[in-house]
């Protein structure tokens, strides 16, 4: 049962060989050391999220769950309502009102320079909202998608789809009352809720070409029945250009919004998407939200 005297030495001694040769040729070593998990940055935001597109999982948080002013980083919103609508022609033309050059000159806000009378389509409304940040063209796309026999009827309408959509996404920390982010004291989001919205809005063919689109010109057709070229507009996010992967999404700011971008990227087939709401500079903003995105593919490997 148990082998000859002889045996077992034999047995031993190969035992002690081929341990020694394991040894002498650096086989046997200790379980090699994991790499160190990446250490979460400083970000001078406010707040700030950052999330795992994949599988929603949470990769950063800041104040995730607080409530702060989004400035025009609630134009995702704008656009998702827009696109959201049954039977969209993106080709269907909107004749811009006085009432949105008015509207843009009053509250001194960033704007598209849409000239009355101008037919211009929805789909180069969604570029005016989304690329220089147009509160004219997120004022004539809510006037348009409305519904109600006045004016601020239809407004007060897409308001409230808005915050009907808001809530079907689970964002339970938002309310906007208004289209642009001009608000009136009650328009607030999160860094989470903000997140989820741009991680579903990007599922949207239209809006993910719109957002990582750099530059963009279109003609219109003016009162008169003429084309006109319209002057070509810039996409204020500019990790477009800075940061390799970036696919968009939108910036921000105001006097109680400070400085927010909301940003995704793809490398290696992973995307992240997060948000940074009050930072301290439009420069700071970007520089945030690059830390984070180096920390989310970290982290993803």
């Amino acid at each position: 049962m148990y082998g000859t005297r002889s045996g077992r030495l034999r047995r031993a001694a190969a035992v002690t060989l081929t341990a020694g040769a394991m040894l002498a040729t650096g086989v046997v070593s200790a379980a090699p050391a994991q790499a160190a998990a990446p250490k979460a940055p400083s970000i001078a935001a406010k707040g700030g999220y950052l999330m795992n597109n994949a599988n929603g999982a949470t990769l950063y948080g800041k104040y995730a769950d607080t409530r702060l002013s989004t400035g025009s980083t609630t134009k995702i919103m704008t656009a998702k309502v827009v696109l959201s609508q049954p039977k969209l022609n993106l080709d269907a033309k909107v004749t811009i009102q006085k009432a949105y050059s008015d509207y843009v000159v009053s509250k001194n806000a960033s704007q598209a320079h849409l000239i009355v009378g101008d037919k211009v389509t929805v789909r180069q409304l969604l570029y005016g909202l989304m690329l220089p940040s147009g509160c004219d063209a997120a004022y004539a796309l809510a006037d348009k998608f409305g519904t109600g026999s006045t004016r601020a009827a239809r407004v007060k309408s897409f308001i409230g789809k808005m915050n009907a959509t808001a809530k079907s996404l689970g964002m339970k920390n938002t309310h906007f009352d208004s289209f642009d982010g001009i608000g009136n004291g009650a328009n607030y989001s999160t860094p989470r809720d903000l997140t989820k919205l741009a991680s579903n809005a990007l599922k949207i063919p239209t809006f993910r070409t719109i957002v990582a689109t750099k530059k963009y010109t279109a003609k219109t057709v003016t009162k008169t029945g003429t084309v006109r070229t319209m002057g070509t507009w810039t996409n204020t996010n500019t990790l477009l250009s800075s940061y390799s992967g970036t696919i968009g999404v939108k910036t921000g700011s105001g006097p109680q919004a400070k400085y927010c971008l909301v940003f995704a990227a793809t490398r290696k087939g992973r995307t992240v998407v997060g948000t940074v709401l009050a930072s301290t500079s439009s420069t700071q903003r970007a520089t945030d939200a690059t830390r984070l995105l180096d920390y989310g593919f970290a982290r993803l490997g």
